[in-house]
């Protein structure tokens, strides 16, 4: 990229969803803000109608690489969260091999850095090969060039409650976190589908509520006890909610995330028998649903996570029972958000830019540093930015998605806001609403 790309001005756009301004962008850093911000060696991007949000970060991403290279790879993955305004993500340790020793994330992140679509963060396993039975090299990790600081065996619960408490032990000694799978494996054995009335008239063997807020009962006792960290991942349920409110009013270092789907759909779907609705855990019911926009709403969840499973054809295009769990979420979650909680006046663009990007780059610790992430549009910060138009509405088309898979629950459903361009670090990934690839970097 030339000296003269390096600078760009992006005219009239809205930071945060206030009055229109300039930015200019210099050297991978915001250099000024204001009305008219002019040089003569710049690129001039017209923002007027545009929001400008600092790049969304992702604590909960399967990029699938190494071992499933046919359902993503890293770089397919990261040009799909590129395309959905994210700069950094995390990537799940559920790999083969399990991303639980310092090579492996190592792996993942280079694999990330060569691509060049976003950041990408390793998250280290707690236990060995997710079996649950024995600590991961955690501190291994922590201190590999990847700087691991989330750990979780998602797709597992941490069930042991043995396991769990040292290893919230353990990762308070570099301030690390345990993102927890909140799943009690014996009252889901055989599981489909949420357990109510719509499992009892299709005939799917039901998932409890409580097996999900039994565990994060549990866990947030244990954080109390350790005086750790623990994050919450996919809360699904209202009395999830609930506890989750009532352990931060005892100050429990807790916070949680909800998934878009989880957000948007219901147990109703399960009616279709298509497993593109198969997922961990399932969707819940419409009053599960709101409780959790409820809690978005108030900071009780503290983050959106897209969950982003990717699964070949094969694995969703099938019976239900047969199907795997799991959906993509990478390229859709902002129109998602802006739809359900922008869209309806329940948050600002200021609280999305909080649950989307200051509040998972604060828990996964990489909100400091030359690499810093979820920073604020300001003067000296880092060029992280993206530009989303509030007015456009799209339909959802699975084919069209950059994603190696197809497994979007929302094809052909309309939704708000598209990402027209993302910026990493000053230097653009999407543009027009189109991949800008950097030089040199794996496709």
């Amino acid at each position: 990229m030339s000296a003269l790309e390096d600078t760009w001005v992006l005219r009239g756009v809205a930071p945060l969803g206030g009055d229109p301004t300039d930015v200019l962008v210099a050297d991978g850093r915001i250099a000024a803000l204001g009305a008219d911000v002019a040089t003569r060696d710049a690129t001039v991007v017209d923002g007027h109608g545009l929001v400008a949000l600092p790049g969304l970060v992702d604590l909960h991403t399967h990029l699938r690489e190494p071992g499933r290279e046919d359902a993503e790879t890293v770089a397919t993955g990261t040009l799909a969260a590129a395309l959905g305004g994210y700069t950094a993500v995390h990537a799940m340790a559920n790999t083969s091999p399990t991303a639980d020793t310092a090579g492996v994330v190592e792996q993942v992140w280079r694999l990330g850095h060569d691509a060049g679509w976003c950041d990408v963060h390793p998250v280290g396993a707690v236990s060995v090969g997710l079996a649950g039975t024995q600590l991961a090299e955690l501190a291994a990790m922590a201190h590999s060039a990847a700087r691991v600081r989330v750990f979780s065996d998602d797709g597992q619960c941490v069930h042991d409650p043995v396991l769990m408490r040292r290893a919230l032990e353990y990762v308070k000694s570099f301030d690390g976190v345990v993102a927890q799978h909140a799943q009690e494996p014996r009252l889901t054995a055989g599981a489909q589908m949420h357990e109510g009335i719509v499992s009892a008239q299709v005939g799917l063997a039901g998932w409890p509520a409580v097996a999900e807020e039994a565990i994060i009962a549990r866990d947030v006792l244990l954080a109390e006890h350790v005086g750790s960290r623990l994050h919450v991942l996919h809360v699904s349920t209202a009395g999830s909610v609930d506890l989750i409110r009532w352990a931060k009013s005892r100050g429990i270092a807790v916070t949680a995330e909800a998934t878009p789907h989880h957000l948007m759909l219901t147990d109703e779907l399960a009616r279709t028998y298509d497993p593109l609705y198969k997922v961990n855990p399932p969707l819940r019911t419409a009053e599960d649903a709101e409780a959790l926009r409820e809690g978005l709403a108030d900071g009780t969840i503290d983050t959106v996570g897209t969950d982003h499973a990717p699964h070949t054809r094969e694995d969703k295009d099938c019976e239900w029972a047969a199907g795997a769990f799991g959906m993509l979420g990478l390229e859709t979650a902002l129109a998602v958000v802006q739809t359900l909680m922008v869209d309806t006046g329940r948050m600002t663009w200021a609280d999305v830019a909080r649950v989307m990007s200051f509040a998972p780059a604060r828990i996964g610790r990489i909100d400091d540093g030359p690499m810093a992430q979820g920073r604020p549009l300001a003067v000296g910060e880092p060029a992280n930015l993206v530009l989303v138009d509030p007015a456009a509405r799209w339909t959802v088309e699975p084919e069209r998605l950059a994603s190696l898979s197809r497994n979007t629950p929302y094809g052909g459903i309309e939704l708000s806001g598209r990402v027209v361009a993302t910026f990493l670090r000053g230097r653009p990934t999407v543009l027009d609403g189109r991949p800008v690839a950097r030089e040199g970097a794996t496709r």
